[in-house]
């Protein structure tokens, strides 16, 4: 195996397993917070709540930073030093005595957790153009696959001591780390690195980079509006998925598995020949048509197998995702590529931070007994109107493009 298809091996198991390690600890940490709040159910969710919104903060911050940095001294250290950095971070929240150390855990995982933004730069740096959106798809599949496996290798490790998914997480993002020691190159030669300057690695600078050309500025808002309607399934997709069909946590289970499932086939087999017969700007539109149909369904879904019909259809949405990328990729320096991948990270940790709140009180407003309306599926509807402004921007805005 030649170094490139190693290092995009390695960037792909990166991809995986730090999505394990964070979806391993996703059924305990809940639990955790709770014990340490003496049971107290409400009192726990309000302070998880704190702890999403630090992360999400974290990452807000960290991920452009990283991003600046990978343009000034390479991808491959800050990369390595993220995946040592994010392993001994879950060795300290195993041990987390209290509630404080256990939140000084998780805002260190935000910032360490931001390497993702430059695994994507990494791709950039080693894909030509017209291969990108492949590349960026594969990677989306290991987001999938993670996703997967992590929530239910938690539930398995949780049933046996509460802070065992940590230890796991832990030493799988330090075998990750040790891995690409050995395999992962460099990626940006010395020739094509920027300058470090603090208004290109603080978020608000690294977003101006979004405004340098009206294509990316139009394609920054069809992510933005992506990023924010995805929201809607952290936030109130289990909530929901109770209340209308009574499903209980098995069922949920099951069936975010089959989500994830569906996600991997459509990220790793379908983005490369549907981007080579349509195009990256039809993919994108496609992408984002199949998105607005399967939110819709979602929501309008009377019974649990109608909306279990919509799993497929909302799947054929991961086909706009790294379309969106690779179009932005094309219209920035190589030089600028880190910058990039870090500003449409501080947008995801936008959109963490306001999306949660927005769509579960939408859904709270839906289900409400002296509300107006009814409509408990009124959160997905709002998330398909999302990407049908997506689509129709999406469509205006690369004119050009093929």
């Amino acid at each position: 195996m030649s170094a490139r298809p190693a290092a995009i091996a390695f960037i792909f198991a990166l991809v995986v397993v730090d999505v394990i390690a964070m979806g391993v600890v996703i059924p305990v940490l809940p639990k955790l917070v709770e014990s340490f709040e003496g049971g107290d159910t409400a009192r726990a969710a309000a302070v998880y709540g704190v702890f999403g919104t630090a992360w999400a903060v974290m990452q807000f911050f960290s991920m452009p930073l990283l991003g600046a940095l990978s343009d000034r001294f390479g991808r491959r250290p800050v990369i390595l030093v993220s995946c040592f950095g994010l392993g001994l971070d879950y060795f300290l929240m195993a041990l987390a005595p209290n509630l404080a150390w256990l939140f000084v855990g998780r805002v260190i995982s935000g910032i360490t957790a931001a390497s993702v933004s430059t695994a994507f730069a990494y791709i950039a740096d080693v894909t030509p153009p017209e291969k990108r959106a492949a590349a960026f798809g594969i990677v989306g599949a290991g987001f999938g696959l993670g996703f997967t496996l992590g929530p239910a290798l938690g539930g398995v490790l949780g049933g046996i001591d509460p802070r065992l998914p940590f230890w796991v997480a832990g030493c799988l993002a330090l075998a990750n780390a040790c891995y690409g020691w050995f395999v992962l190159p460099e990626s940006l030669p010395k020739e094509k690195r920027a300058a470090f300057a603090w208004k290109r690695a603080n978020p608000v600078g690294s977003l101006r980079l979004l405004r340098s050309h009206r294509e990316l500025t139009g394609l920054a808002a069809v992510l933005f509006l992506m990023q924010l309607a995805h929201v809607v399934f952290p936030a109130v997709t289990v909530l929901y998925m109770g209340y209308r069909f009574g499903w209980g946590e098995t069922a949920v289970g099951f069936v975010l598995a089959a989500v994830g499932v569906a996600s991997m086939v459509v990220q790793g087999g379908l983005i490369r020949p549907v981007v080579k017969r349509l195009g990256e700007r039809r993919a994108l539109v496609a992408g984002l048509v199949f998105g607005t149909a399967g939110m819709a369904i979602y929501g309008a879904a009377p019974t649990g197998w109608l909306f279990l019909a919509g799993i497929p259809v909302m799947a054929l949405w991961g086909l706009g995702g790294p379309s969106a990328q690779s179009l932005m990729s094309r219209r920035v320096e190589p030089s600028e590529q880190g910058q990039l991948q870090g500003a449409t990270s501080a947008m995801q940790a936008i959109t963490g931070m306001i999306g949660p709140t927005l769509f579960t009180q939408v859904f709270a407003h839906s289900i409400a007994k002296d509300g107006a309306a009814h409509v408990p599926g009124m959160a997905f509807f709002v998330g398909a109107a999302m990407l049908a402004v997506g689509a129709a921007i999406a469509w205006r805005v690369t004119r050009d493009a093929r």
